[in-house]
């Protein structure tokens, strides 16, 4: 029972013992054994590991590509003209040691990144004017900028995997005199097309017209000549039916009088019931009173 009372705590120190000495590294992690704060241990295999309880402890470091976003950058092209660039990159721990020592941890990592990036971004993106920087192909700028940033960041054990804009964008003030300017632009042109338009409309309206005057005199001359050739027919025909029948021409010029004398009613002729005016119209008799 004594023996009992004694095994029992040695085993929970030696349990105790065993579980503050067993750790495991996943597939996703790297770590640093520190003694009292010096790193001792560089691990980068998965399993199980040991380290001495109460003395050493461990930091892991992730072994997968991380994502960072940079806040919003203001860059001065070499035209004196501003851009706001959001940018990304992309990169990974491939020294822990070195990472530890110069920076400590990721979020200190992320953020001397990001400093880093603005930075080069700046430099390179100023050199150019801002309708290169707005334009789609800009992979010289940005194999430039990671190069950079690369260079740096090995300073701290960590390989830039790519960098990457997300948006450029004009700032706000930029952007509404840009704005202001392209629709005064656009006024101008519509203008410029209402004033043509209708230049063009005048002369096609005086085209017409005078197409129209030609077309209305040319068939003016036609008619004229169809009338002169109608007319000449017609007293063709009438020199042909007088000397074929002077009676029958005497009646025809007869009938003529007739309805030129008599058209309208305001007309009042006085003559003889003999007359020859009347010389078609057979025996006329006056009535009787």
């Amino acid at each position: 029972m004594k023996a009992q009372k004694i095994l029992l705590p040695i085993i929970a120190v030696l349990g105790a013992l065993v579980f503050f000495s067993v750790f495991i590294i996943k597939e996703v992690n790297q770590a640093i054994v520190l003694q009292f704060g010096d790193p001792k241990r560089i691990i980068v295999e998965p399993g199980l590991n040991f380290k001495i309880p109460f003395i050493q402890n461990v930091v892991y470091l992730d072994k997968r590509i991380l994502n960072l976003d940079t806040p919003p950058a203001e860059v001065i092209a070499s035209d004196q003209k501003r851009l706001i660039v959001d940018a990304f990159a992309r990169f990974k721990i491939i020294d822990p040691l070195k990472f530890y020592i110069s920076v400590g941890n990721e979020r200190v990592a992320r953020s001397r990144l990001a400093t880093i990036i603005n930075s080069r971004i700046r430099n390179v993106l100023g050199q150019q004017e801002l309708q290169t920087l707005l334009s789609k192909d800009r992979s010289k700028q940005m194999s430039l900028i990671q190069e950079g940033v690369n260079a740096e960041a090995q300073k701290f054990g960590i390989e830039i995997v790519d960098v990457r804009i997300k948006r450029a964008d004009l700032p706000q003030a930029n952007s509404d005199a840009i704005y202001r300017r392209m629709q005064t632009e656009r006024e101008r042109e519509a203008k410029e097309f209402r004033a043509r338009g209708a230049e063009m409309a005048v002369t096609i309206t005086s085209t017409a017209d005078k197409e129209v005057t030609v077309i209305l005199a040319d068939a003016q001359k036609k008619s004229e000549i169809m009338k002169g050739e109608g007319d000449g027919e017609r007293n063709k025909i009438f020199a042909d039916a007088f000397g074929r029948d002077a009676e029958f021409f005497a009646f025809y010029r007869a009938m003529q009088a007739y309805e030129t004398a008599l058209i309208g009613g305001e007309t009042s002729l006085i003559l003889s019931p003999d007359s020859e005016f009347f010389k078609f119209f057979g025996n006329i008799k006056p009535k009787s009173e």
